[in-house]
C-alpha cells in the first residue's frame, strides 16, 4: 500500500497513511492516546492532535512571553500544504 500523492487532500488519506506520514516526519505517537503526536526540531517543539475535522498544532513556548502558539488546519488542505505549514515551525 502506498501513501496518496502529496497534492491529495488529507481527508482522502486513510488514517494508517496519515500515521505513516507523521512517523516519516519524525513525529512520535502517544502510546495511551493515539490521536496525540509530538515532534521536536532544533528550534521548536510541538504537539499535534488529529481531531475529527482538522489537525491542531500547538507550538510549545514559542509565542510572546513563552506562551504556546496554536494553529489548526482542515483536512481539506493537501498533505503538501499541511506539511509546509506545520513543519516550517511557529
Amino acid at each position: 500500500m502506498s501513501i496518496p500523492s502529496s497534492e491529495t487532500p488529507l481527508y482522502n488519506h486513510p488514517l494508517p497513511d496519515i500515521e505513516q506520514w507523521l512517523m516519516s516526519m519524525d513525529c512520535c505517537q502517544n502510546s495511551t492516546e493515539p490521536h496525540f503526536w509530538s515532534v521536536s526540531r532544533p528550534n521548536w517543539q510541538a504537539e499535534i492532535t488529529l481531531d475529527t475535522d482538522q489537525i491542531t498544532v500547538r507550538y510549545l513556548g514559542s509565542g510572546e512571553d513563552g506562551k504556546d502558539i496554536q494553529r489548526s488546519f482542515k483536512y481539506s488542505l493537501s498533505r503538501q500544504d499541511i506539511e509546509a505549514a506545520v513543519f516550517s515551525g511557529p
